[in-house]
């Protein structure tokens, strides 16, 4: 059986795949478990310097939680664990991140590009967080991250209506710092990457710890958002949501 996360030691890079391409790298308890042992891995290792994270195959970067997974009662372990989502969007690294978007960033998978450093996105790449077109909202960063990253309205916008944008309205708005062609998409990544692995490592470790300081999310953001979350957690719409989906369905929403 593949692994749901593959880690690939390349020089002073590594690159950490996830691995479901047949279930659109959508994350699941397990896969969550293996993206938090991958990062744990590359801060361990002191000759590794900068991670690139990617999805396996060319129609999706990451679907974001595995629906499915989250019904049958894994959304605790997918999104609650440490690391936060996925154990990725709220884990404290030391060490960059270069998201390489392959396709469709969707959800917890535009999260955990949001939690990247840098972004370089295939021409394919779409953005989008339709939580609320699921019951759910953009807990494990999006919420946070987005509104301080381009303008609050263009953030609203997507965070509110569950649109997406394509790769160019993203580099548009600041959101990745280029645009490639798909099949020199790994390529770019690694050039971007070992421009900033050739630096100083305490140096990039300082810059990174101010720079998250300054436009991050902080630990009050990050319990109003907990708090949020409980409360939608346990509420009909976010059971109705998930199980639409799996049904193919227009859901029924309540309102509580």
């Amino acid at each position: 059986m593949e692994p749901r996360i593959r880690f690939a030691p390349d020089g002073d890079l590594a690159v950490i795949t996830i691995n479901r391409p047949e279930r659109r790298n959508a994350i699941d308890a397990a896969t969550a478990a293996g993206l938090r042992e991958a990062v744990d891995r590359l801060e361990a290792d002191e000759r590794l310097r900068v991670g690139i994270l990617t999805g396996a195959g060319d129609r999706a970067f990451c679907a974001g939680v595995d629906l499915k997974a989250f019904a049958a009662g894994e959304g605790a372990a997918i999104i609650e664990g440490r690391g936060g989502f996925a154990g990725f969007t709220a884990y404290q690294r030391t060490k960059p991140f270069v998201a390489a978007v392959n396709g469709a960033a969707l959800g917890g998978g535009f999260e955990l590009v949001l939690a990247c450093d840098l972004v370089v996105a295939a021409e394919s790449a779409v953005f989008g967080s339709p939580e609320v077109k699921r019951g759910l909202f953009a807990v494990s960063g999006g919420a946070l991250r987005l509104p301080l990253m381009i303008p609050r309205v263009r953030a609203l916008e997507l965070l509110l209506t569950g649109d997406s944008i394509d790769a160019a309205t993203a580099l548009a708005l600041g959101l990745v710092n280029r645009v490639v062609p798909a099949a020199r998409l790994l390529e770019e990544a690694r050039v971007l990457a070992r421009r900033i692995s050739a630096n100083a490592p305490l140096s990039i470790q300082a810059t990174l710890a101010v720079a998250r300081a300054a436009t991050g999310p902080s630990e009050a953001h990050w319990s109003a958002c907990d708090s949020e979350w409980y409360r939608i957690a346990r509420s009909e719409d976010a059971r109705e949501g998930p199980a639409a989906f799996a049904e193919r369905r227009p859901p029924r929403w309540r309102g509580r």
